[in-house]
Formats: C-alpha cells, structure tokens, sequence
C-alpha cells in the first residue's frame, strides 16, 4: 500500500521537532548539529529569534490579500533588493523552481517583443540543478531528472560544464537567447565557477546579444561572503533567480531583473496566488536587514576560512575516505574517496547533518550564524564518522 506522503524521497530516518540555532531535536531527545541547514535555507540557524518575532507580528496582523493589491511588506522587500543589487524589479515566488519558470519566461518574452521571436534557446550545463519543474528538469537534462516525464520542454542546449570551445561555438546560433548558470553548482558536487569565467560568460552575452540568468537559489543570500555569489566576479547578470536563504526557513523565492530583460513583462504575462505574501515578505525583509549587514558577511568570510582550514586538516588526517574540500564561503563540500552517502549515514550516527550531492561530494552548508565552537564540534564530529567509515563500522 502507498504511504500517505507520496514517496519521493529517501527520507533518513529522523523525525526532528525543534530546533534553536545550529541545532535541532530528535523526537528521541538527540541533539544534532545542523551543518545542512535545510539545504542552504535556514541562513540564520532555526528559530532565530528575530525572524520568530517579524513572523509573529506580521502574524497578528495580515496573512494574505493576493497580489490584486498593495501588500507593504512585499514592496518594502523589493525596495531592499533593488537597493542592495543590480536589479531594478523583482518578483516574488515561493520557491526556487517558481523562479525558474519566470526567468525562463522573460528571457523568451524579452527577444519576442524585441521581433526575434526565434531566440528561445537557453544554454545550460551538466551538473546543473534549476528544480524540478517542466522547465526546470528540461533546463538541466539529466536522465536522472527526466526519464519518464516525456514529452520535455524544448529550447535548452545543454554543454559540458567548462567547455569553453563548446559554449564559444554554441552561443553563435541565431536562436539562442540566454545563458543560465549556477555561481556554484550545489546539487552538482559544489562546484565554483571562477570569476574570469563569469566574467567571460558576461561578455559572450553581451558580444551576442544574449541575456545572462544565474541561478543563485543555493549559492545567494550571504552563503558565500558576499550578498551574492557573482558579486566577487565584479559582473552583473540580467537575470537572477534567488529563493532558499532569502526567505531563513519560510517559503519565499524572486526573480530579480534589470529594466532591459523586464520589460517584456508586462500586466497579465505572469502571476502567483501566494507569492510576495505579508508572512513571506516580512520574514525576507528581516533576513535582508540581518545579512545584508558588511559586518555579518565578514563574519562569513572568517568563519568559512576557519571551517575550510579545519576541513582540510580533516582531509589529509583521513585521505582514504575525502579526496579534496571544494567550494567557497559557507558552501562548502567534501570530495569523497568513500561513498558520500556512507558517509552522510555515518555522519547521522555523529548526531551530524550533512547532505549529499552529486560526483559523490557532501555538501556542508552551515547556518551562516554558525560559532566558532560549533565549527569546532562539528569538525571532532566528522573526525569520528571519518574514522568509523574507515573502520568499516
């Protein structure tokens, strides 16, 4: 007999019921140590208190009216992320994959209305995770995201991740109208693209007339040092998918734009029931105001160069079962010589979150909050999963 709850995941077999900070509690009692966060959501760790009183004000207040009419909160956000980025719109979501569709549908407005309706082609990459959505699995092309779900939405061409002679030749065609690409990949293996690559990417757009997307779902909202991932590149996309941290463990996505690729949105091409919402929007706009902060995303920079040095001690203590560490900021992953899922279930008998990627990684996403000490626990917590993986225990 199928389960109530569809199943489409491989759920571990932990039942958490509160959490504070870095940590969260098993029904049991166990305390663990949060170094998934939600994957990459709770930016600010579970429960922090002053997300718990924006939610909790706004609560008391006004829960949802739609997008038929002024909601303040929403405008108050999107005044944050106009004045904090390079976008100059936004638009709300709730989740990842709803900002996926939206940026695939304004890049292929933005050409239409521009009398090139024929440039509806988008280049992604292997390894790529955009959701799992029509476009977002079509977006990615893995067999593994898009066996059985046949007939795929057409208009992605997918290149080998840094081919620059494939992407060089490819962006020629008269029918490509975008680039879409991940900062750093996460469900991809925490893979990092340099920035002279963004910054070549930048310019291939720019010398084609091709609108720039990244997906910064995983890697934005503080997670690497910077507000945003592309920002140590010094470039500017045109398009920018953001959910996950923005929202610190409420459900919120966007999708930030300059004017240019906007304008082909206009009233009645796109919509959301609960997107922008007064709960949503209150939440993000606390967030914002926290990580935003020069001080806290220093803080970043120094915690994830602690965490990073720790981590590749941990790698050459145990060469048998990590291979490299990978990643930048707080997005960080563990290259493995063992199998990394054995070494997330052996991590679970640590009392220790980690979460699993492809190219046989684990990634190690922290709340950005994290402490030293804890940075510390979690590293002797991996030392022992390490040795225990090694045993063979």
């Amino acid at each position: 007999m199928i389960p109530s709850v569809l199943p489409t995941y491989n759920r571990a077999p932990l039942n958490f019921v509160s959490g504070e900070g870095s940590w969260l509690v098993e029904a049991d009692g166990r305390r663990f140590l949060d170094l998934g966060a939600g994957i990459a959501v709770n930016v600010l760790g579970h429960a922090h208190p002053e997300l718990v009183e924006a939610l909790t004000k706004q609560a008391n207040t006004l829960w949802h009216v739609s997008n038929l009419y002024h909601i303040g909160p929403q405008q108050q956000l999107a005044d944050m992320l106009v004045d904090s980025t390079f976008a100059d719109t936004v638009f709300f979501t709730n989740s990842g994959t709803e900002a996926c569709e939206l940026a695939v549908k304004m890049a292929r407005k933005y050409h239409y209305d521009k009398g090139a309706p024929e440039r509806t082609d988008i280049i992604t990459f292997d390894g790529a995770f955009h959701g799992r959505s029509a476009a977002g699995i079509a977006a990615a092309g893995s067999e593994k995201m898009t066996k059985g779900f046949g007939p795929l939405l057409p208009g992605f061409v997918h290149l080998p991740f840094g081919d620059h002679d494939a992407l060089t030749e490819a962006a020629k065609s008269p029918t490509v109208g975008a680039i879409m690409v991940e900062p750093v990949l996460g469900e991809g293996g925490i893979r990092a693209l340099p920035d002279a690559c963004l910054k070549g990417l930048r310019d291939l757009c720019d010398q084609h007339g091709i609108l720039m997307i990244l997906d910064e779902v995983q890697c934005g909202v503080g997670r690497t040092g910077k507000l945003f991932a592309h920002e140590w590149s010094g470039i500017a996309p045109d398009i920018m998918m953001v959910a996950k941290g923005i929202g610190g463990g409420f459900p919120l996505g966007a999708v930030l734009a300059n004017e240019n690729a906007a304008k082909g949105m206009t009233a009645g091409t796109h919509g959301s029931t609960y997107g922008g919402n007064p709960l949503a929007c209150a939440v993000g706009c606390k967030v914002m105001e926290i990580v935003a902060d020069p001080a806290f995303l220093a803080d970043v920079n120094r915690k994830s160069g602690l965490l990073r040095q720790k981590l590749e001690g941990l790698v050459a203590a145990h060469p048998e079962v990590f291979e490299e560490v990978r990643g930048t900021g707080l997005m960080l992953g563990l290259k493995c010589r063992a199998v990394n899922t054995d070494i997330v279930a052996a991590n679970y008998a640590q009392e220790l979150l980690t979460v699993p990627a492809a190219d046989n990684v684990i990634r190690l996403l922290p709340p950005l909050n994290i402490t030293d000490a804890e940075i510390d626990e979690a590293i002797s917590r991996l030392k022992k999963a390490a040795t225990h993986t090694e045993q063979g225990a």
